[in-house]
């Protein structure tokens, strides 16, 4: 080898020692400067396009501007689908994008979605409002507060809020801040419709005379030779006694409004979306920070500002925290860290005890040398310390050690031999720099799917290849240059010959090593029959996406029937504040009335806004106390809300997938696609680890159907346009100005009063006003119907869908509950007539996709891993002999889920896959030494032997280092399955490397050695 890089490094030495302070100082600045959050950002590939029809039915808002707007956005580049929620008057549209589309993709396709309907928008009805896009679906406001009032009205307490929320939108990495449960100001002009017709007053010139009057125009400017004077009218309101105070004309006289109405201001009727904390009314502060930014300095920052304002407020405003990712993610980042210095203290004392004092110092020192370069990458890759990048450290921490663990013990093993410290130093480059680098590309290339799967998932956990790859490069740098460095400044020749190894186990090793190649025919089937049973095992291991999380927050949903007003929807929260108000168990909680939660964590399945939809956010006192609460919860929904949709359900973790189990039905026609529903679900509630069977929509509402005579009210003088819009002046009440209060903009709504408007026993008897100045009743001219029709119609790619969905029960896992459902629901599929389907939805779904888009990215995988493998070994009897290992390691996989209980999810798959890189690093190493062996003119069995007698310690060493360091990671909910399938599968695979690579190795080549006698390096195919 003509170039040495231990040999540079020791020439050097100065230079070397420089750079590796240099590193340490470049990763204690970088550690303190890396952005601090809970989950990996990822782009929700989510736009929801909105518009509105005023008046419209549902059957015209389906199929007049659903249908126009979804068909311009199936044109949309890398659309997956559309899913669109129509009510009367509104629809709602949700553009999913593919799962492989990039950030830049993203920014580009919402582009054209908004050009694309900009340039169809002609082609809608008349009087449609909007189309409007959100394309910050994914913003995630992880800090809020709640604010509560004694003593103070709604608006006083707006005030407030407006004014603390100026003050923290000036805190550096703060994004956004939205208010939360807020309520409109409205000025409410109430009039009797008979009164207005008995007094001939038209209530078009009332309206007129209000509009007239408030409009704000330019007066004009006046210029002087000195100044520029401009000309302001005056008329415009300011409160609600300039609108009493408006005089108009009927006829010869001059009326006064106060005479005729009734002036009142008040809030939203119905009321907006509205929140509560601890039960009581408040008005919320959602604060959301800047991509890149740190949450730890962000809440700091923010509490900071919030001590200052709350001396500034007033006694009786009180701020509550309701949410604050800050704290979740100190405490997370503490709790790694600790797992952190758990697995470093771990290996150093595997290191300590196994190489002795100096070698341990050497690894001792190889490790914070690691992380300190890998900190500095991670800071300029713009990776931040988060839940995956945190457990990708954890897991490279065992990988990193190993490369440093070959080069101090084959130095060792050189001193053992007389060599000078340099030349000891040295030689490990020249015999294992290369197969160690082969080893740590393919154990990189074990992680490819894991970077580059193109799915939300894969986005999620890219960080996980990102930190591996960066800590497996560096530890190779790391072993190569700086650890030879260390060699030969600590270590001293070994007293003994033999290096103080532990003898009398590599003596048993041997030993048994060679009994096992003697017996090569047993040897071989017995791992084959092992092999075979853990396949057939793979069934019994439970099925999972992604685990809950272990934050102790509860999601509590609650559904009235679709047609439910806000104020049901109001009494059915507030019931459930009561209960949670003594409870030992909460430690707070906060409510959303007619709408969900905000998002303030990112894998949140966030709800649309809806009357008859409530959210709350409890905050159990630990995570046994959640467990309680959940139970205790689910009880009380069963017998004390009966009528009411419930979930209680902890934080997801991973994409959003929201019910556990769901099953879309789609078709045509509505009313079979709801027969085939009920089908569907009578076949889930029939098993019993299913709870909560229900539909995202099913129940058809009550309408009033009012059916007007035309021809009687033709010689009326009316239409149904000018009674449409008379009932909806007295019914609803339309807005005719606006006042302009301090920053605030308020709806003047002119409607009748309470008593002609709230009563559907007065509806018949409302006096409409005629052209001739007379009133007749509404019941003269019409008829009334109650009918029924859809509240709301969900589509999915301008298919109407209905979804089954459902919690599990008894601890069951959904994809093994989907998986006892099948054979049923198939049955049911092939009874369905054409073009009606049930398609697989909710966990199952979500879990197929992700893995589907690794497995697509496992070719490229095994290109990268053959092709390295094939430019180290050159043979493909070599390349065959290790690829047989790699698979063995499913022996340990299966047998530790089996053991721990832990279930087979995407996140043990990645860790499966990159335990097939780490047991093919060592079966490299060791077949490289095979050769070396046999380069020196031993018999294959006997180079076989001695080879893996030599690489018995550092492979074992590795081996155990990993496995216990993953110890301080195997009892968390999210790492749990992954650490406890690399840590059986690795100790079983090291152990198969060991004895059946050296056993199948010596079987296929020994007959080749009988028949030529000649060196290794001729046999070749």
């Amino acid at each position: 080898m003509t170039f040495n890089l231990s040999e540079w490094a020791l020439r050097n030495r100065s230079l070397v020692a420089y750079f590796m302070i240099v590193a340490v100082a470049a990763g204690v600045l970088a550690y303190n400067r890396l952005g601090r959050a809970e989950d990996p950002t990822f782009i929700i590939k989510t736009m929801v396009v909105q518009a509105a029809w005023p008046g419209a039915t549902i059957e015209d808002t389906l199929n007049q501007v659903t249908e126009r707007l979804e068909r311009t956005l199936q044109e949309t580049p890398k659309l997956d689908f559309l899913r669109s929620y129509t009510i009367a008057g509104r629809t709602t549209i949700f553009v999913n994008l593919q799962g492989d589309t990039t950030a830049r993709e993203v920014h580009d396709i919402w582009y054209d979605v908004r050009k694309s309907v900009s340039d169809m928008r002609g082609t809608l009805p008349a009087g449609i409002v909007g189309p409007g896009f959100n394309d910050s679906f994914g913003d995630t406001f992880g800090i809020i507060y709640g604010f509560t009032a004694d003593g103070f009205s709604h608006r006083e307490l707006r005030d407030h809020v407006e004014d603390v929320r100026s003050k923290l939108l000036q805190i550096p990495d703060v994004s956004k801040i939205e208010i939360l449960g807020a309520q409109d100001e409205k000025i409410f002009v109430e009039f009797s419709v008979k009164e207005l017709a008995t007094l001939g007053i038209d209530r078009s010139a009332l309206i007129r005379a209000l509009q007239s009057q408030n409009v704000v125009r330019p007066g004009g400017t006046i210029q002087t030779g000195d100044e520029t004077l401009s000309l302001r009218v005056s008329g415009a309101f300011r409160s609600e006694q300039d609108i009493l105070n408006v005089n108009f004309a009927v006829g010869d006289r001059m009326l006064r409004l106060s005479d005729i109405a009734r002036v009142t201001r008040g809030f939203s009727d119905p009321p907006q979306p509205m929140f509560r904390v601890n039960g009581k009314s408040a008005i919320g502060l959602a604060i959301a920070m800047r991509d890149g930014g740190d949450i730890l300095a962000l809440g700091k920052n923010i509490q900071r500002t919030m001590d200052e304002i709350k001396a500034e407020l007033p006694l009786g405003i009180e701020p509550l925290l309701v949410a604050d990712q800050a704290v979740t993610v100190e405490v997370a980042i503490s709790e790694f860290m600790t797992s952190l210095w758990q697995a470093i203290a771990i290996i150093l004392v595997v290191s300590f005890i196994s190489l002795g004092v100096r070698a341990g110092l050497i690894i001792a020192l190889s490790i914070p040398l690691t992380l300190s370069i890998v900190f500095a990458v991670m800071d300029l890759s713009d990776i931040d310390m988060q839940r995956i990048s945190l457990g990708a450290l954890i897991i490279a921490l065992a990988l990193l050690v190993d490369d440093a663990m070959t080069i101090t013990d084959a130095t060792l093993t050189r001193l053992a031999m007389g060599e000078d410290k340099a030349q000891a130093a040295s030689f490990a480059f020249r015999t294992y720099a290369f197969p160690m680098l082969a080893g740590t590309l393919v154990t990189i290339g074990g992680f490819v799917p894991v970077g580059f799967a193109a799915s939300s998932a894969g986005e999620y956990t890219f960080s996980l290849f990102a930190v591996v790859s960066i800590a497996l490069i560096v530890s190779w740098i790391v072993a190569v240059i700086f650890a030879p460095l260390l060699c030969a400044l600590i270590l001293k020749p070994p007293a003994t010959k033999d290096g103080g190894g532990p003898s009398k186990i590599l003596e048993t090793y041997r030993s048994f090593l060679t009994r096992a190649v003697e017996a090569k025919g047993l040897t071989l089937a017995a791992t084959l029959a092992l092999f075979v049973a853990s396949i057939l095992a793979l069934p019994l291991i439970p099925n999972q996406f992604f685990p809950s999380s272990d934050r102790p927050e509860l999601l509590v949903d609650l559904r009235l029937p679709q047609n439910a007003s806000i104020f049901a929807t109001e009494d059915t929260a507030s019931r459930l504040d009561a209960a949670l108000k003594n409870d030992d168990d909460v430690a707070r909680w906060s409510t959303y009335v007619g709408r969900g939660a905000i998002r303030f964590y990112l894998p949140l399945d966030v709800q649309l806004p809806n009357n008859f939809f409530a959210q709350a956010v409890i905050v159990a006192k630990d995570v046994p106390a959640r467990e309680r609460l959940q139970k205790k919860l689910n009880d009380l929904l069963t017998k004390e809300f009966p009528s009411v949709v419930g979930r209680i359900s902890p934080l997801e973790l991973g994409p959003p997938v929201g019910w556990p189990i769901q099953y879309r039905v789609s078709g045509p026609d509505i009313a079979q696609v709801r027969e085939i529903a009920l089908k569907l679900a009578n076949i889930v509630s029939a098993n019993p680890k299913t709870a909560n069977v229900n539909f995202d929509w099913v129940e058809p509402a009550r309408e009033i159907r009012i059916v007007i005579n035309q021809d009687e009210a033709r010689l009326l003088g009316l239409s149904s346009e000018t009674l449409a819009s008379v009932l909806n002046t007295v019914i609803s009440g339309n807005t005719v100005t606006q006042v302009r209060d301090d920053i605030y903009l308020i709806d003047v709504i002119t409607r009748a009063t309470d008593e002609q408007r709230v009563s559907l026993t007065t509806l018949r008897n409302i006096q409409v006003p005629l052209p001739n100045g007379q009133t007749a009743p509404l019941s003269q001219f019409a008829t009334f119907e109650y009918a029924q029709d859809q509240p709301v119609v969900w589509r999915r790619n301008r298919v109407p869908t209905l979804t089954v969905q459902a919690n599990t029960a008894g601890g069951a896992l959904p994809e093994t509950v989907v998986r006892a459902l099948a054979s049923d629901i198939d049955k049911l599929r092939q009874e369905l007539p054409r073009p009606y389907k049930i398609v697989d939805g909710g966990t199952v779904e979500e879990s197929q996709k992700s893995q589907a888009s690794v497995i697509a990215v496992v070719p490229l995988m095994l290109l990268i891993m053959l092709t390295v493998l094939m430019i180290e070994l050159r043979s493909f009897q070599r390349l065959g002999l290790v690829l047989s290992v790699g698979p063995l390691g499913l022996i340990g996989v299966v047998a530790a889920l089996l053991v721990s209980g832990r279930p087979l999810g995407f996140v043990a798959i990645l860790g499966i896959l990159a335990l097939l890189g780490m047991i093919t690093k060592n079966a490299v190493i060791l077949i490289g030494q095979i050769e070396s062996e046999r380069a020196k003119g031993k018999t294959v069995t006997q180079a076989a032997i001695d080879a893996s007698s030599t690489r018995f310690r550092p492979i074992m060493l590795t081996a155990v280092s990993t496995v216990l360091g993953m110890i301080p990671i195997a009892p968390t909910v999210f790492w749990g399955p992954m650490a406890f399938a690399i840590m059986g599968g690795l100790l079983v695979a090291t152990i198969l490397t060991l004895v059946f690579l050296p056993t199948a190795y010596v079987a296929w080549f020994s007959f080749r050695e009988e028949a030529h006698s000649r060196s290794p390096s001729s046999i070749e195919t």
